[in-house]
Parts: C-alpha cells; sequence; structure tokens
C-alpha cells in the first residue's frame, strides 16, 4: 500500500530529525538520569512486535534498576520504584525520546499502537490480534486519552485497575486506530500529542474516544 511507504518513509525522516533537534535535551536528561541515581541510562523493555515477535523498546530509566523484580507492570502515581526525575520525564514525556532510535530501526512507528508487554498481547482475541498486524507507536489514541495515567491510575496497588479497567478501553482504541489508520490521522495523532503534552487539549477536534 502506498499508505504503508510513505508512513515508513516519513518515520525514517522525522525520526532522523527529531534526533537532531532534540540532540541538547537528550544530553541533558542522559546527565540528570546519570547523577541522580545509580545503574544504567536506559531501559530496555521486552514488548511484543508486529507480527508477534518481540523487540526491545528502549527509554530513558526513571525506575530503580531492579524495578522489575519489586512490583508489576503498572506504575502507581507515588511508585517507590521512580528515581528523583521520574515523575518530570514522564510528564513531559522525555523518557520516550530514545524511542526515536527504535522508530529509525524499523521496530515502531511515530504513530501506532502504543508497544506493549506479552503478558497482556498474549491474551488477545479475535479481532483484537489485528493490533500486532501493524508496528507499534510511540504515540496513538489510547496515549491521547490516557495522557495522564498515573493520576488515573492514582495510588497503591494499581496493577488489577489497569488490567480490569484501563487495558480494555486501550485495545478498544488500539483497534479503532489499526481499523481507521490513513495518513491524515497520524499526521492529527502527532498534532494532538504535542499540543496535549504541553496543556492544550482537542486542537483538532479528533475523536478519541472508545
Amino acid at each position: 500500500m502506498i499508505y504503508h511507504f510513505f508512513k515508513r518513509f516519513f518515520d525514517i525522516i522525522f525520526s532522523l530529525i527529531g534526533i537532531l533537534l532534540l540532540s541538547p535535551i537528550v544530553i541533558l536528561v542522559v546527565i540528570a538520569v546519570k547523577v541522580t541515581s545509580p545503574g544504567p541510562i536506559f531501559y530496555k523493555g521486552k514488548r511484543a512486535a508486529k507480527g508477534g515477535g518481540t523487540f526491545y523498546l528502549l527509554k530513558f530509566r526513571g525506575m530503580r534498576i531492579d524495578s522489575e523484580h519489586l512490583g508489576g507492570h503498572s506504575t502507581a502515581i507515588d511508585d517507590p520504584r521512580f528515581t528523583p526525575i521520574a515523575r518530570f520525564l514522564r510528564k513531559y514525556k522525555l523518557d520516550e525520546l530514545p524511542q526515536l532510535f527504535n522508530v529509525l530501526k524499523g521496530d515502531m512507528s511515530l504513530v501506532g499502537p502504543r508497544p506493549q508487554v506479552t503478558y497482556y498481547t498474549d491474551k488477545y482475541k479475535g479481532e483484537y490480534k489485528k493490533i500486532l498486524d501493524v508496528r507499534p507507536g510511540i504515540t496513538d489514541l489510547a496515549s491521547l486519552y490516557f495522557i495522564d495515567m498515573d493520576k488515573i491510575l492514582g495510588s497503591g496497588d494499581v496493577n488489577e485497575k489497569y488490567e480490569t479497567q484501563i487495558e480494555p478501553i486501550k485495545n478498544k482504541l488500539r483497534l479503532k486506530y489499526v481499523n481507521e489508520q490513513s495518513f491524515i490521522l497520524d499526521v492529527r495523532i502527532l498534532i494532538e500529542t504535542v499540543f496535549k503534552i504541553i496543556g492544550i487539549k482537542n486542537i483538532t477536534g479528533l475523536n478519541i474516544k472508545p
């Protein structure tokens, strides 16, 4: 399809531009991560890939190096595993910047269903299996709908809340994107994401309801 060709071309060009333009911010975040907590700069998380394989998603590390052994897949707003700068990084999505390299490599797209752990994707049934037919992305409809995920989940043990209340809605929005994907939709999602991060909502009138 022409759409998929241009989508990949768009991903390569704009991920390269993003890496170059955001390099000063990336350097500052690298320094901040390194001086505020011991451990590696990057977090590498195993995620489900297009077609059912797996890849390693890159993030700036915002949690203790042993965090995966201390809790579940979801994080509470007061999660004790957070590093001192984690909330700031997560609020402005700065921890996601290394995923531009995932996009450049071809594991991800700028827009597509957010990469999920196989614990959840192994549970996909019926039409929801179509979610794995497209490259996962840095942002999508579910990302916009749950832009303040930490606040929505709240505090305490949030894993059950995520699995029973949040994940089903995310899957509806992921499937909605898969069924309606187009170049125009991708551009609108990117614009909405940028403006929502700085506090301006629904600038394009995009319907992000499940």
